[in-house]
């Protein structure tokens, strides 16, 4: 049986959250409680929803509402291209660019033997599904360039390379070690723009 009070019960699953410190999370605890507003009943409408609703796209693995995303069911995307990234938020980093017309497939994570993730761990078979089917001229692998994001690249370029399609890798400008989700446009756009073969 769990002793915690109720307030403390809050704390500690907010805590849970990326970036929510243990003092962040008493002051969002103690703020919820005093909330008057109705924004909890708002939290718990919308997390209800996204649990019951929300799921991943049967093409590219980004988070969706149907079958397909809206991105991979635009007829004005380039349907050559594919960007591989991560996480669903490099995905809208990219898409914040504005440069880039093509599909994505996301990843989902990315290669980490010390931690124990290997290729069965991330969504990678669906892309190499997507390349048998034909049709995609490049492949542009836009994952971190941090030692993770790093492997993952050169294990995908080894398991896409006998399909065919050009394989190439974002330019620097996103800093060494940094991740997608806190570069802005503007980087983004030139290492978009600038990408090498790989």
């Amino acid at each position: 049986m769990n002793t915690k009070n109720p307030i403390d019960r809050l704390a500690s699953a907010l805590g849970r959250l990326p970036g929510i410190g243990e003092k962040s999370a008493m002051r969002l605890a103690l703020f919820l409680v005093r909330d008057a507003k109705g924004l909890i009943e708002d939290l718990i409408g919308s997390l209800s929803f996204v649990r019951e609703k929300v799921r991943f796209c049967k093409t590219c693995q980004n988070l969706t509402e149907g079958d397909l995303c809206s991105i991979c069911n635009d007829p004005e995307r380039d349907q050559r291209l594919i960007c591989v990234v991560q996480e669903p938020v490099d995905l809208l980093m990219m898409e914040r660019t504005g440069e880039y017309r093509g599909l994505y497939h996301i990843l989902h994570g990315a290669l980490s033997p010390l931690d124990g993730v290997g290729p069965d761990d991330i969504r990678i078979q669906g892309l190499s599904q997507r390349l048998k089917q034909g049709g995609i001229l490049e492949v542009i692998l836009a994952t971190n360039p941090n030692p993770e994001g790093e492997a993952t690249a050169l294990y995908l370029k080894k398991i896409l390379s006998p399909f065919g399609a050009r394989i190439t890798r974002i330019a620097s400008g996103v800093p060494v070690g940094g991740t997608l989700e806190y570069s802005d446009p503007k980087t983004l756009s030139k290492a978009l723009g600038n990408r090498n073969e790989f």
